[in-house]
């Protein structure tokens, strides 16, 4: 029905820690959840930020795909950082997974409850 907002879920991505939705597709924009360095089974992924880091962006990815985007598509991007350290590492995993022409971003330090790193995006897909 047109107009009407579109939930997205996938088993390919860690499932949500609450009550919110994967993603959600409202006309031409996808809204991307807060992905997280959790596995599909929804555990904690034990390693380094740089091990975190790729498995939270490729849970951002796997619901990219699932509402049928990219990250090719992100107009925004928030990361969420636990040390502020980890910058320099996490712009080497940004570059990957979003490419020759990236979102518009914006990065803080947060108290995330045990885990280096979390990351969104909105999507524009006419």
């Amino acid at each position: 029905m047109a107009g009407k907002k579109r939930i997205v879920t996938t088993p390919h991505a860690a499932p949500p820690g609450g009550p919110y939705s994967q993603a959600v597709v409202a006309g031409d924009f996808v809204y991307l959840a807060g992905a997280t360095p959790h596995h599909t089974d929804g555990s904690l992924v034990e390693g380094d930020f740089d091990e975190q880091a790729r498995v939270a962006f490729g849970n951002l990815a796997a619901v990219a795909k699932a509402a049928g985007a990219s990250l090719a598509d992100a107009v925004q991007a928030r990361v969420y950082l636990r040390d502020m350290d980890d910058f320099p590492a996490m712009n080497e995993v940004f570059a990957e997974y979003f490419g020759a022409e990236p979102p518009v971003r914006t990065t803080v330090q947060a108290d995330l409850p045990g885990f280096l790193v979390e990351v969104d995006a909105v999507l524009y897909t006419p």
